[in-house]
């Protein structure tokens, strides 16, 4: 790529090549690595800012993962019992932060809606607590429960979140049982990075267990904190997170979907840019997995 007369990068061949990229053109980047090659060729020429390149890998990285690498598993999911009066349900929506909250009859597979934080802080202000005959109409309030199966990929999920407007769906296993939840927020995360508010302390959910015996877990974890998860002797003389631990193990920054596997665990990446490791699946192996 040549410079232009006043030493600015030249942006027309940059971009003449992503276009080209986008259309199909037979000159264009052929494959998503050229493609991401152009990219980070126009954030080495500050063409593109960090930032606006990490979220376009988010982006595209986003087609390749599926609801079960980000979903909050079933054993942490904030529910309301059906039949629990609100006086004593509404301390843990106030206390968890969240917005939304499935409900739940029997047991955590029979999600009977999903009640909205704003309908019973409403009923309350309106109220006192107290409806005309003394219960709060939990059915009127909630609203119907949307479903997604483990599988889907996160791009179609947020086409049909925008689409229906909903912002969670119930994650369903092969079986039809409740496997978790998914909220837009965790999409867009992907995207964009990590969405703190001030309900978050830091250090929650960096680990999610799943039913098919797997773990997502953030490349940020503290290598402590996994050991003590896992019960785990993994090294960390050199790198404080797990990120780094894996970095290291390959010697090399990984791309997504390459797996290693050391210290009777099988690491897969499930999202990297080119300067860090952002997610990772995890498998702990026993012999029938062919670990030392």
């Amino acid at each position: 790529m040549n410079e232009p007369p006043d030493g600015r990068p030249d942006t027309r061949s940059w971009l003449g090549r992503f276009v080209r990229a986008l259309s199909g053109e037979p000159d264009g980047p052929r494959d998503r690595a050229a493609l991401l090659r152009t990219l980070r060729d126009a954030e080495r020429r500050d063409v593109l800012g960090p930032d606006a390149l990490a979220m376009i890998e988010g982006a595209l990285a986003v087609g390749d993962l599926q609801v079960r690498d980000i979903m909050v598993p079933r054993a942490q999911m904030v529910v309301i019992e059906a039949d629990r009066p609100p006086e004593e349900f509404v301390g843990a929506v106030v206390e968890s932060g969240h917005s939304r909250f499935p409900v739940i009859g029997d047991n955590r597979d029979a999600v009977e809606g999903i009640l909205f934080a704003k309908d019973l802080l409403t009923y309350f202000a309106r109220h006192g607590g107290r409806d005309g005959d003394g219960r709060f109409g939990l059915e009127d309030a909630m609203r119907p429960a949307v479903y997604s199966p483990e599988s889907k990929r996160l791009d179609v999920l947020l086409r049909e979140f925008r689409a229906s407007r909903n912002h969670m769906a119930i994650v369903v296993d092969e079986y039809g049982g409740v496997s978790g939840l998914v909220t837009i927020e965790d999409v867009l995360e992907q995207i964009v990075g990590e969405i703190d508010d001030e309900h978050d302390t830091g250090d929650e959910r960096l680990i999610k267990a799943h039913s098919n015996g797997e773990f997502t877990v953030e490349a940020r974890t503290p290598v402590e904190d996994f050991n003590e998860y896992f019960g785990s002797a993994v090294d960390d003389e050199e790198s404080d997170t797990v990120g780094g631990v894996v970095v290291r193990a390959f010697a090399r920054l990984p791309s997504s979907r390459e797996q290693i596997t050391f210290d009777g665990f099988r690491f897969t990446v499930v999202r990297a840019d080119k300067r860090r490791v952002h997610l990772l699946q995890v498998r702990p192996l026993g012999r029938e997995d062919g670990a030392d």
